[in-house]
């Protein structure tokens, strides 16, 4: 239970705070509140692969691992749309943002101070061109997931909350069954 003096007080601070003009009210929010970089990335699937499956990677500069089709929001980009935008941008592969599942998880919260907002697709490997510029992307391949290439370590770790990779099981612990 809150102490009635201390409730007083904190009630007092929010009418203050709601009088002030919105621009302002904005301006000490944004003082207030975490700051977070804010990415999407895409788990990309063979719709065509047997067994495990496999999953679209990148070899991006410096090239000393593989990544996944990923990159930073622009200023006001829904999620989706910037997931359907680096996936183009960095594989040739043009899906609708309607193409493109929410992952479950969905967003993924990382220690330093950015969030991967995480989408799903399928396309089937033996018709889908792979197209890279050579500068951002060196190279782009499909890879069995049940034996991945050497990964990045964010790469590794953004896998494991899927499941998937050298960490899966390991990094980071499970997400408890929340269902009745």
């Amino acid at each position: 239970m809150i102490p009635r003096s201390r409730a007083t007080g904190r009630a007092v601070a929010y009418q203050v705070f709601y009088r002030l003009p919105l621009p302002l009210r904005r301006r000490l929010v944004r003082l207030a509140v975490p700051k977070y970089i804010v990415g999407a990335v895409t788990l990309v699937h063979d719709a065509e692969a047997e067994g495990a499956g496999r999953l679209l990677l990148l070899r991006q500069p410096p090239g000393k691992g593989w990544t996944l089709p990923a990159g930073l929001l622009q200023r006001g980009e829904a999620p989706v749309v910037g997931a359907a935008r680096e996936l183009f941008e960095e594989s040739g592969i043009r899906l609708s943002p309607r193409q493109l599942t929410p992952a479950v998880p969905n967003a993924v919260v990382h220690a330093k101070g950015w969030v991967d907002v995480v989408f799903t697709a399928e396309v089937p490997a033996s018709t889908t061109e792979l197209t890279v510029d050579g500068a951002e992307v060196f190279e782009a391949a499909w890879h069995p997931l049940d034996d991945l290439p050497r990964l990045t370590w964010p790469t590794a770790r953004l896998l494991a909350y899927y499941g998937i990779g050298p960490l899966a099981g390991q990094f980071p612990p499970p997400v408890p069954d929340t269902t009745p």
